[in-house]
Formats: structure tokens, C-alpha cells, sequence
């Protein structure tokens, strides 16, 4: 089994075991709610991979702040991969009511901000959610942005970039082989697959530009690379609480 006997995060349940009374007792006044997907993630990871992702990067942040880690969305705007088996999609209207509803849930039990951990590039609604969030009741951040990733690549040592390593590569193979490595399959050192110009996505879906399903480089990542890419966020994460604190 690959990654057998190596430390990892546990996140192979994503969901929170929190009682009634442990929120109550912790007090945290910020949610973080991870957003993931189900949809294909090439011939080596498993469709709920932006779940996992999400949900690793949302227990890595609880261990380092006073935070409150919702269960995860495990469906969402993933229309982009309807080409390939198992891949299931809501409507952005739908996934902007949900995140909306669950907000307004919050506020009214008392939590003072609400941090969507994304990790499907193709949720491009949550940006509006959160832009709309800032004139708002209840204050939100969009986390991992763009950037976070970027300091995060840099920081863990992968040598792709967000551009060229989409998706299905070396960042994702990374964070699963070190918090799940029993879901990761062999096939990852041979998935490889270079698209870094894509310029009809949104139109064609990611069939036109990858018969598999991946674009970027799987067979460079590493458990190490995953742990660093962990806590690389955690950092990163450190100024969108500042920011919504002074909300």
C-alpha cells in the first residue's frame, strides 16, 4: 500500500465528532466551512478528492487556532468534468444559496465570521458569495486564495505552478499521499499530462485539453510535500484572521 507506515494527518474521516457541548465549551466565534467536489481526479485519486483536500486543510488549521471546522460540502460546480464517469454537479445558484443559508445559520448562533476553505478551482461563485459577504451581517474569507497556493508551492519545494499543475497533480497526489495514502494508486507516477494553455475551459470543459483527466505533474509529488503544503496554508491562513478580526 503506498505511503503504509508513514505520519499522517488524520482526516480519513472528514466529518466533525464534536458534541453540542464541546462547541458550546470551545466558544470559537469562526467557522471554516470546507467546500469540496465529486468529480473525476484522473486514473490515481478518488472523486472526493477537494473534499479530502478541503477537509485536511480545515483540521490543520483547528490545530493551530480557535476555530470551528463545519462538515464539508461534498458536492458542487464541477460541470467542467461531466465527460468522464462519476462526476455529479449543483448549480452555482444553488451552491451560492447553500453557503448563503448555512451563514445566516451561524450568525444567528452567535459565530462572527465564516471562512469557506475551497478546493474546487471551479467554484468561481464563492468568489461572489464573499465579495457580497464584505457589505454583509457576517463577515467571509475565500481560503486558499490564489496566492496562499503560491506561497504554499514555494514553501513545501513543488516545482509546478497553479497554472500548469491544475489538476489531479502534484499539489493534490502531494496532500493525499500525506493525510490519505491508502486512497492514492500507483498509477500517479505515470499520470503526467502538460496543458498549461487552456484558453476555451469554460466552454469545451477539461476533456478538450485531457483525455485522462489530469493536468499536471503527479509523479513529483511527495508525503513531505503535502505535510509542508499543510503548513505552509496554516501560516498563510494567519492573515485572513487578522483581516476578518478587524471586521
Amino acid at each position: 500500500m503506498i505511503g503504509q507506515g508513514r505520519e499522517s494527518l488524520a482526516c480519513v474521516n472528514p466529518l466533525p465528532v464534536d458534541t453540542t457541548e464541546d462547541v458550546r465549551e470551545r466558544g470559537a466565534s469562526v467557522a471554516l466551512l470546507p467546500v469540496g467536489s465529486l468529480e473525476q481526479h484522473g486514473p490515481h485519486l478518488p472523486l472526493t478528492t477537494d473534499t479530502l483536500v478541503a477537509s485536511a486543510v480545515a483540521a490543520r488549521i483547528a490545530q493551530a487556532h480557535p476555530v470551528r471546522v463545519l462538515p464539508p460540502l461534498t458536492i458542487s460546480c464541477s460541470h467542467e468534468h461531466a465527460a468522464w464517469a462519476g462526476t455529479v454537479s449543483i448549480s452555482a445558484a444553488t451552491l451560492g444559496a447553500v453557503v448563503s443559508d448555512v451563514a445566516a445559520s451561524l450568525r444567528a448562533s452567535g459565530t462572527t465570521a465564516l471562512v469557506l476553505v475551497n478546493a474546487h478551482g471551479g467554484n468561481h461563485v464563492l468568489r461572489n458569495v464573499v465579495q457580497e459577504a464584505s457589505v454583509g451581517p457576517l463577515p467571509m474569507a475565500l481560503f486558499p486564495v490564489s496566492e496562499d497556493w503560491t506561497a504554499a508551492r514555494r514553501a513545501a519545494g513543488c516545482a509546478t505552478s497553479n497554472t500548469a499543475d491544475m489538476h489531479a497533480g502534484e499539489l493534490e497526489t502531494s496532500i493525499l499521499l500525506h493525510t490519505v495514502p491508502d486512497q492514492v494508486r500507483p498509477s500517479y507516477r505515470t499520470a503526467d499530462h502538460v496543458a498549461d494553455e487552456r484558453p476555451y475551459l469554460l466552454t469545451t470543459g477539461l476533456a478538450a485539453y485531457s483525455a485522462g483527466g489530469v493536468v499536471g505533474r503527479p509523479s513529483l509529488a511527495t508525503a513531505d510535500k503535502g505535510r509542508g503544503l499543510l503548513d505552509a496554508l496554516v501560516v498563510a491562513f494567519e492573515g485572513h484572521l487578522r483581516v476578518l478580526a478587524g471586521r
